[in-house]
């Protein structure tokens, strides 16, 4: 599938009064994990799918891509991909929460933060390299899924959610995008002022 490429891990989940089946599943923790990997995965298919069916069926005023056609009839101006500095990168770096959990890397957040001072140049260079090749580096697109029970039967795998665990070193990178991405909102009114979700000092 495109976008993020799922490393789903095993997780110990109780299902010990389960049948026989999912129990055969829980014996061979390959088989589990690709079992759950194929469910998420094709909940994602499906969804797109969906999606692009509708899209091409919807041509009427209620379609999104016709909103932003009459919403913005003229051209903004491009996005200013400025250079990455060592204020900004202290400044994500200070986002970052003091968290113990880690990605496919094994290296927690607050290992990141206490290595900033002599990590800090390598991720400038590299970051000023990813904005003007438009290439977020592969490495940082994987993300270890781990399915989460929520409620009803523990047999039905419908019945769990996927939560993704990046590496702190992709929420610095995505961090880089996002800020200029948001500021290139604001300095052309892309976003109404009546959207107040998703948005820093704008709860209603």
């Amino acid at each position: 599938m495109d976008g993020y490429t799922i490393l789903l891990c095993t997780v110990p989940l109780d299902l010990t009064s389960t049948s026989g089946f999912i129990t055969a599943l829980i014996k061979n923790p390959q088989i589990l994990s690709e079992t759950f990997n194929n469910y998420f995965s094709n909940i994602v298919e499906e969804s797109v799918i969906k999606i692009i069916k509708q899209e091409n069926n919807d041509l009427s005023k209620h379609s999104y891509r016709q909103y932003l056609v009459n919403a913005f009839q003229q051209p903004f101006s491009p996005i200013k991909l400025k250079l990455v500095t060592g204020k900004e990168i202290d400044e994500i770096n200070k986002s970052l929460k003091w968290k113990t959990s880690y990605g496919y890397d094994d290296v927690p957040s607050w290992i990141v933060k206490l290595s900033m001072p002599f990590i800090s140049s390598p991720l400038i260079y590299i970051c000023n390299k990813m904005l003007p090749t438009g290439t977020f580096p592969t490495r940082l697109k994987f993300s270890q899924v781990y399915p989460i029970f929520k409620k009803g039967n523990k047999i039905e795998m419908s019945d769990y959610r996927p939560v993704s665990l990046l590496t702190s070193f992709s929420k610095i990178f995505e961090k880089v995008i996002y800020n200029r991405l948001i500021q290139h909102t604001k300095e052309n009114n892309i976003i109404v002022m009546d959207q107040y979700g998703f948005k820093n000092n704008n709860s209603n």
